[in-house]
């Protein structure tokens, strides 16, 4: 059996909306993210991780921001997709750890809901899903509240 890590990092700019959608939560923002897709950061980063990890590229090479037919996605979809590409090499997920970087909306009362979509679309069980959120402590972009940013690391498996 082969063991691997991934790591993966998105942001995205807050932009006109009344909401954001993090790990498939809609949650009521006074902006929304500007993106392609529907804007989870944090999927978009767990997907990177995910990829990276099988040595798969990143998300932009298979869901490209110029290809329309990802325009407005759905990114749990996406996320599914991406599980897909790992089953199809012999890979399978072991755990998440996913951060959330950002001023506003506030994370911890959507978190649990959050695991447990990961965990439902990945096949894993909510105690092998970590969401968890800090602020920048007013500095830089997030802190400024420009955006979001997420890093995700995942561990997968193969044989």
């Amino acid at each position: 059996m082969k063991i691997r890590v991934g790591q993966g990092i998105d942001v995205h700019a807050f932009g006109e909306g009344d909401h954001v959608v993090l790990c498939g939560v809609r949650i009521p923002c006074e902006r929304g993210l500007k993106a392609h897709s529907d804007g989870d950061v944090a999927l978009h980063a767990l997907c990177d991780a995910m990829l990276g990890a099988a040595a798969l590229g990143d998300i932009g090479r298979h869901f490209p921001p110029s290809d329309d037919r990802w325009a407005g996605a759905d990114s749990r979809d996406l996320l599914r997709r991406v599980e897909l590409m790992l089953n199809h090499d012999g890979w399978s997920v072991i755990n998440v750890d996913l951060t959330l970087v950002c001023e506003q909306p506030r994370i911890t009362p959507h978190a649990e809901q959050m695991r447990a979509n990961i965990g439902e679309d990945l096949g894993l069980d909510i105690t092998d899903v970590s969401v968890k959120a800090t602020t920048t402590e007013g500095l830089g972009f997030c802190g400024r509240g420009e955006g979001i940013t997420a890093l995700a690391t995942v561990l997968i498996k193969g044989w």
